[in-house]
């Protein structure tokens, strides 16, 4: 069995390249696989953050990936194409997650031999931010891949929706282990500058419109003074609309801002530090933070949109908000706080026994025998 993977590998950082050098490993412990990666993954002019790249105080998995494929050079569609038709290989892995990626992904996919089953792991199929021709692009690439992995109910709705006959198997997201190990809630608190006799909420991850931070900044007026909330991510855009709303409530003595790229390296410390992760999205499909959080036995609040509930409820890792409210999200909170977390906690560490990556990769391999 040989496996071909196409997708972002180091030295590129983030979520993304996080799962697919996990996922790399296991198939690497029983199957030839080669991992094929960007020259050029976004122009600059089109990454909202600071750097694309793994920095120095990153935990980054050093996968040894051929970097080929500029998304914006349709030469090196067809070179890597022509790379990837030479390995020959029985499987063809891509992750989907924009419409942006789907002219390079979807010609080199249609351009593998009929022999090559390609399988495409969806981490959206439509966007948060929908755009002009989206849907276009997006039809190009399903109708160019043999199978999906679905890992919410959300992202197999838009899946059927567009493509009603795709072959699809669903798997839970696996949880991240490669952030290293929980440290006690003094010391991260210390290290991070944090009140120890606070109830701290961590919003953490990337700070977009549609994962409603202002939504979290206003429930924290609505919150007693014994609460306290850190915002942690790098910003996409301006911060200066969060700032207003926080100066005009009058509650920066309630709220820590981390708002850079938070490093894998420092990762545990902000959920160390924590009480409970919560998640304020206005929309979603499923998230990794809920996976990150899970690693470190933290529970999680969060809003009842998309996939999330998925990720929390059967498992009793959480609670939901009965709605996408600062109201709604402050109930919930004090809810959360009468409630027995240890609970929680044991419900989380049962659940990281079924959500594993040998799981997740032996179910791609069965499911390319089906297709």
């Amino acid at each position: 069995m040989k496996i071909a993977y196409l997708s972002t590998f180091y030295p590129f950082r983030g979520g993304i390249a996080q799962f697919n050098a996990a996922l790399y490993n296991e198939f690497r412990k029983n199957y030839d696989i080669e991992a094929y990666t960007f020259k050029v993954q976004y122009p600059n002019i089109l990454f909202p953050g600071k750097t694309q790249f793994v920095q120095s105080d990153d935990i980054a998995e050093m996968i040894d990936s051929k970097r080929i494929l500029n998304t914006v050079n349709p030469l090196t569609y067809v070179t890597t194409a022509d790379k990837i038709k030479k390995y020959n290989p029985d499987i063809l892995i891509t992750k989907f997650w924009m419409p942006f990626f789907a002219p390079s992904l979807g010609y080199i996919a249609g351009k593998l031999s009929k022999s090559t089953k390609r399988i495409s792991i969806l981490d959206n199929v439509i966007p948060h931010e929908l755009r002009y021709g989206d849907i276009t692009l997006i039809n190009y690439f399903l109708n160019r891949n043999d199978g999906f992995v679905v890992m919410s109910d959300a992202v197999k709705r838009d899946l059927l929706r567009i493509k009603p006959d795709a072959k699809y198997i669903f798997h839970p997201h696996p949880l991240y282990d490669h952030f290293g190990e929980k440290v006690s809630q003094q010391k991260a608190r210390a290290e991070l500058g944090l009140p120890v006799d606070k109830k701290v909420i961590l919003t953490f991850g990337f700070i977009r419109d549609y994962k409603g931070i202002d939504l979290a900044i206003s429930a924290m007026k609505i919150l007693g003074d014994e609460y306290y909330l850190i915002i942690a991510g790098e910003v996409y855009g301006s911060f200066d609309k969060y700032q207003t709303q926080i100066d005009e409530l009058g509650i920066n003595s309630k709220i820590s801002l981390f708002t850079k790229y938070i490093s894998d390296a420092e990762t545990s410390l902000f959920f160390s530090a924590a009480d409970v992760c919560l998640l304020p999205y206005k929309s979603a499909t499923q998230s990794g933070i809920v996976a990150i959080s899970y690693h470190f036995d933290l529970p999680v609040i969060a809003t009842n949109v998309g996939g999330l509930a998925e990720m929390i409820e059967p498992c009793g890792g959480g609670i939901m908000t009965k709605n996408v409210s600062a109201e709604s999200i402050a109930d919930t909170v004090n809810h959360y706080f009468s409630e027995n977390d240890v609970e929680f906690t044991s419900n989380i560490q049962s659940y990281k026994k079924q959500a594993s990556w040998d799981s997740l990769a032996q179910n791609i391999i069965k499911f390319s025998g089906e297709i």
